[in-house]
């Protein structure tokens, strides 16, 4: 019998199987759509701006010794002791903004996400990334260290290596290929 000529399936009081999956397969449908698209908006979505917003007075200078990683909470930054300087790396990866931490297995920062690995200078090493890890400017003002949070630097660029570091063993996040 044609679906046409059956009576509505309310005043029936029952629906046929056809009926019921051609309901299943709507719904269905626009879950998939309302997923589809909730993805998409977290996949392009610009990422958050992780910095903190304005000069954060931190310890002394003193305090950082040679081939150190001091993670700042306050702003979401390291700062290190690399070849006799300081630098002031932030958290997010120059790829694509995971936050990288620092692996004291291999005395390197390495990305979990994609596999992009710096040195204590933030100057890439390998993996996807396009660039060194970005920094904040840091000045030392009476022998204390202060980073400025609502300046972001970008990264120096692939292959520079201003900072000869001997590279250990070991690692926490497997190397990008």
């Amino acid at each position: 019998m044609d679906d046409a000529m059956l009576p509505d399936p309310v005043a029936r009081g029952t629906v046929t199987r056809r009926e019921l999956l051609e309901a299943g397969w709507k719904i269905g449908g626009g879950l998939l759509a309302v997923a589809a698209a909730w993805t998409s908006w977290e996949a392009l979505r610009p990422l958050a701006d992780v910095s903190g917003g304005g000069v954060l007075a931190l310890k002394p200078a003193s305090s950082y010794t040679e081939g150190t990683a001091t993670f700042v909470r306050e702003g979401r930054l390291y700062v290190t002791r690399a070849g006799g300087a300081l630098h002031a790396l932030a958290q997010k990866c120059p790829h694509l903004g995971c936050a990288v931490p620092f692996c004291a297995a291999s005395g390197r920062f390495e990305c979990p996400c994609h596999g992009s690995h710096y040195d204590l200078a933030g100057e890439w090493l390998a993996g996807p990334a396009p660039r060194g890890m970005d920094r904040h400017p840091l000045q030392v003002i009476d022998g204390r260290v202060h980073v400025n949070t609502t300046v972001l630097e970008l990264g120096p660029p692939l292959g520079t290596d201003r900072v000869r570091l001997p590279t250990r063993e070991g690692g926490c996040a497997p190397p990008a290929p």
